[in-house]
């Protein structure tokens, strides 16, 4: 299936994240108030808007990420989305008890929560499960499973808040508004999250990779999911006969997509979860949702610089596992020691084997190594598509490097592994 091209994918989630909320607050534009009251319940259409557009962003549907320009991207704007309508949403009670301001106890009433008024309980209880689940969002060191439930209130979130809305008395535009809200809603927790979506695999293998690393093979038992060399897919693992899975998607990179569209994942010992996935065994059940991203452009004829750390690796091994490169590409791989280099013998092999491919692996120890000395020259990397793969503190730095290079910001790709 054939998407829109580059340029429409980049643009069309910014002109939602516009043209949604800006139509509802255009719509519902109130005429002859305050200006101050008026501005408040703009604010909450506009933090109405964004809220259903940041509740479509969380959908996990390949086509759909395809045609947005990824699922990363997705989730980043998920997020940026979700965090500017609670911070609309938080202005409308302010602005509309500012109003009352010249009678302060007026002023209070329409702000307290301590009230008998349902539609001002509601709309605070909506916030309240708001802030809730994204509070979530910027604790990063708490159990994936009990994010991802705390999570789950933002949607629980705008329902009430759409309940909030009718106990107005503003029923008939909000009705279409909350049935579009619980379609989406439901179609992701059946299709994503309970893996009505998901492709049945089975592990046929499972081999040590580094240290905490192991790659796992996954043989479909029907319709194979549709995966490009570079991609990522969710995957939920069963149980076997001593491996107790989850049950919970993880996205993983796939290392390799060979005959018979078996698949190789390299997973990494990240957190409880994936811990688990060390004693991986033959056998055992998945559910695979994907392929998704792809970030490094395959048939490009332009030279690449590949940069990866650790087991960012594994989808510059996905291409040169699908055969010779195309252009000439070189790869400056870095890691802590040989022991945590995941697909170091197999790089070496392509080095010696693919005349186009050159790769630098470097063992860095545990602290950053001078990044400066270890990039090409200005004039090596002139026409160069260069793609970043690793943790985000290893991005953030390579990034102003080859900028003061003179690498162009549309030349200089990026795949974030630590996103949710």
């Amino acid at each position: 299936m054939a998407f829109a091209g580059p340029a429409l994918r980049t643009a069309v989630i910014p002109l939602l994240t516009a043209a949604v909320p800006v139509g509802f607050a255009v719509w519902a534009f109130p005429h002859g108030l305050a200006p101050v009251r008026a501005a408040g319940i703009v604010t909450g259409w506009l933090g109405c808007g964004l809220l259903l557009v940041s509740l479509l962003l969380m959908l996990r549907e390949p086509r759909l990420a395809a045609w947005l320009g990824g699922l990363e991207r997705m989730y980043r704007w998920h997020h940026a989305t979700g965090v500017a309508a609670y911070l609309f949403l938080l202005l409308h009670p302010l602005l509309l008890a500012a109003n009352n301001l010249p009678s302060r106890r007026i002023a209070w009433q329409t702000l307290s929560p301590f009230t008998e008024s349902w539609p001002v309980w509601s709309g605070w209880l909506g916030l309240l499960l708001l802030m809730g689940g994204l509070v979530t969002t910027f604790i990063r060191r708490i159990r994936y499973g009990i994010w991802r439930w705390l999570h789950a209130l933002l949607g629980l979130g705008v329902l009430v808040g759409l309940v909030h809305l009718m106990l107005l008395g503003i029923d008939e535009p909000v009705l279409p508004i909350l049935a579009v809200a619980a379609a989406i809603l439901g179609w992701r927790l059946i299709r994503g999250d309970l893996g009505l979506a998901a492709r049945p695999y089975v592990v046929t293998a499972a081999r040590p990779l580094a240290a905490r690393s192991v790659e796992v093979v996954l043989r479909p038992l029907g319709e194979p999911a549709l995966v490009s060399p570079g991609q990522f897919v969710l995957v939920a693992f069963g149980n076997g006969g001593h491996y107790r899975g989850c049950g919970e998607f993880h996205p993983f990179t796939v290392s390799a997509v060979r005959a018979a569209n078996e698949l190789h994942l390299a997973i990494k010992a990240l957190g409880d979860c994936t811990s688990r996935m060390l004693a991986i065994e033959a056998g055992v059940a998945a559910r695979v949702i994907g392929g998704f991203g792809g970030f490094v452009a395959q048939g490009d004829a332009a030279p690449q610089l590949w940069i990866a750390g650790g087991i960012g690796v594994t989808p510059f091994m996905a291409l040169l596992d699908a055969g010779t490169l195309p252009q000439p590409t070189r790869l400056l791989y870095l890691f802590r020691t040989e022991a945590d280099a995941a697909f170091l013998p197999e790089l070496r092999a392509a080095g010696n084997s693919d005349p186009n491919f050159t790769l630098h692996a470097v063992a860095t120890g545990d602290s950053l190594p001078d990044l400066d000395t270890l990039l090409p020259d200005a004039s090596e990397l002139s026409g160069v598509e260069c793609y970043l793969c690793g943790p985000q503190g290893l991005v953030a730095a390579l990034t102003p490097l080859l900028a003061a290079r003179g690498v162009a910001a549309r030349h200089i790709h990026y795949e974030n592994f630590e996103f949710r």
